[in-house]
């Protein structure tokens, strides 16, 4: 029985992947030599990991930081985060597409390079904007009229936005493509680099804003942005050199499809109907020729339209094709999936701390339960590979959707438990004065919300794997003492649970995608489903800003379960498709 799966036939090229078999692997052999570590510590898969650990913390202090720094810039107002937020998640989702058609069309080592010096670059620019804003900011806000101030504003947020689509490409290269030609195709192998990954990510998910925000604390903004500057200098030069080291001794990595093969296959059957039309109008009667005519023609006068309408149109048609090929993927209805649970507050982002926030809960408590939703994020990491290696990646993603969707009920619960500020009345027009429940019969909690009750909570950045933007207290609640608190516990007792299945489901359907993709089309593929998880972000942003009340947030859960609902339904009929489709094979 052959130990080797073929994959989908992309261009020509049959990909495979080995199953899961460590007995003649080198990298096994090479850990049972005397030398194995000192090997390790050279090989492939460590470079990556701490390339990847360097850039991680990077971006997870960067996210934080500009956060905090367009709050302090706007004199403590969210309207700059908010700019901010919209045109991140506005940009991918334009760009995502053309992104990963950029990642598929040039050889490896350029993207990663260039995809490594434009963010780090942008980021670095963009401290050093922040520093003179904040050093001199009186002066400049008397040059032009406050005008200069509107361009740093503008400028900031500009080159954020580069550093994050710059970011974004990198993650598409090295974690969806790098990976799984390191790995030689082994799935075994390639579900430990994703859950290492993913392991390194959680860590430096807690830690990078910590650090960078006990420098803030302690020193200054300046000096925030100065260390947040150094670190970009120096992590650029060790990534760029691990990066080019991986590049070097792994060969296959500069082996890739021929620019002409990155086309989706029912692209190029298109291509080959369409040939074999024009070989029939060829040898038809003489009126194919004179249709042949008018087209030569109507491509003549194509050839009058400006340079760059011509581009604008490529690139809209390369956008479209991307999108198509993400339509015609067998693993769609799993990549849809993955993307509806992106729209939810049921995250530690700034959204959920501060209505916990407006129900009694202490800032340094916040911290030690986002420690712990860290902690259930690494566990699920770990069930992860387990339950691969038992039931197979397919029931993998089964399981983990059920814990997932069982774990996410103590939310739902939590809208209708004692100490629930869930209160529908506040939606009429006639009590708008009274949105913040401090009057009325129907007010449930009787204390005053002084901190925050009438206040919208509105976020920045929100999803599964950007959950490092929190809200910063100055000072714990003083005077909140609800009725109950059992709202409250159920609320984070099922967020946190949750992240188990949460983080398993999501490195099941990453893998998925791996496996499943042609190489051709990776970054494509990726770039899109980039796209749609910014999409249900963009969504959840509209969805907080129309219902931004404490009193509401029962409501903002309710939708978040149900779209979480109907993500997993998608997967669960991916799942059944597959296993049908392997029934008939077999």
């Amino acid at each position: 029985m052959s130990l080797r799966t073929e994959r989908p036939q992309c261009a020509g090229a049959v990909m495979e992947f080995d199953r899961d078999n460590d007995r003649d692997s080198p990298v096994m052999k090479a850990r049972s030599m005397p030398r194995s570590a000192l090997i390790y510590l050279k090989g492939p898969k460590f470079l990556i990991y701490v390339s990847g650990a360097l850039s991680m913390w990077g971006d997870r202090m960067w996210h934080f930081a500009i956060s905090v720094f367009l709050i302090e810039l706007y004199g403590h107002n969210l309207l700059l985060t908010g700019i901010f937020g919209l045109v991140v998640a506005g940009s991918v989702l334009l760009l995502g597409a053309l992104i990963g058609d950029w990642v598929d069309r040039n050889p490896r080592n350029k993207v990663a390079h260039l995809s490594l010096f434009i963010q780090n670059v942008s980021v670095t620019i963009c401290s050093i904007v922040l520093m003179l804003v904040f050093s001199y900011k009186k002066r400049i806000e008397e040059i032009w009229d406050g005008w200069l101030t509107v361009v740093c504003y503008t400028v900031v947020i500009i080159l954020a936005d580069v550093a994050n689509l710059a970011s974004t490409a990198l993650t598409i290269a090295i974690q969806r493509d790098w990976i799984v030609v390191i790995t030689g195709y082994n799935r075994g192998h390639l579900a430990g680099m994703n859950a290492t990954m993913r392991r390194i990510d959680q860590v430096t998910n807690i830690l990078a804003p910590l650090a960078v925000g006990q420098v803030m604390t302690l020193a200054s903004n300046v000096v925030g942005c100065g260390f947040i500057l150094g670190w970009n200098l120096v992590s650029l030069i060790v990534e760029f050199i691990f990066l080019t080291r991986v590049y070097r001794i792994v060969p296959e990595l500069s082996v890739k499809p021929p620019v002409l093969e990155h086309q989706s296959c029912w692209g190029k059957r298109r291509e080959r109907k369409s040939s074999q039309g024009q070989i029939v109008r060829l040898e038809g009667p003489p009126a194919a020729i004179s249709e042949e005519n008018t087209t030569s023609l109507h491509l003549n006068e194509l050839s009058r339209v400006p340079p760059c309408i011509h581009r604008l149109r490529g690139l809209l048609s390369r956008c479209r094709e991307g999108w198509r090929a993400y339509y015609k993927q067998p693993v769609f209805l799993a990549g849809l999936g993955l993307a509806f649970l992106y729209m939810t507050v049921l995250g530690f982002d700034c959204i959920t701390t501060g209505y916990a926030y407006t129900q009694g809960i202490s800032g340094s408590l916040l911290s030690i339960l986002m420690g712990v939703s860290a902690l259930a994020g690494l566990l699920g990491t770990v069930l992860f590979t387990k339950l691969r290696k038992a039931f197979g990646l397919v029931n993998t993603g089964v399981i983990s959707s059920g814990l997932h969707l069982g774990c996410l009920m103590l939310c739902v619960c939590s809208v209708f438990a004692p100490g629930s500020p869930m209160d529908l009345s506040v939606l009429n027009l006639r009590n708008v004065s009274d949105v913040g429940g401090m009057a009325g019969g129907h007010q449930r909690h009787r204390y005053p919300l002084r901190v925050g009750s009438n206040q919208p909570l509105l976020s920045d950045r929100s999803s599964i794997h950007w959950t490092n933007n929190t809200v910063l207290f100055e000072n714990a609640p003083s005077g909140i003492e609800p009725e109950s608190y059992v709202s409250i516990i159920l609320l984070f007792l099922g967020v946190i649970t949750a992240r188990v299945g949460l983080w398993s489901f999501d490195l099941t359907v990453t893998q998925l995608l791996q496996e499943t993709i042609c190489e051709s089309e990776r970054g494509v593929v990726n770039g899109v489903q980039s796209s749609m998880n910014y999409l249900m972000d963009l969504l959840h942003f509209l969805m907080v800003i129309s219902t931004p009340q404490p009193q509401h947030f029962g409501i903002l859960v309710t939708i978040s379960v149900l779209f979480i609902f109907t993500g997993h339904t998608m997967y669960f009929l991916y799942a059944r498709k597959a296993k049908r489709k392997q029934h008939t094979d077999t």
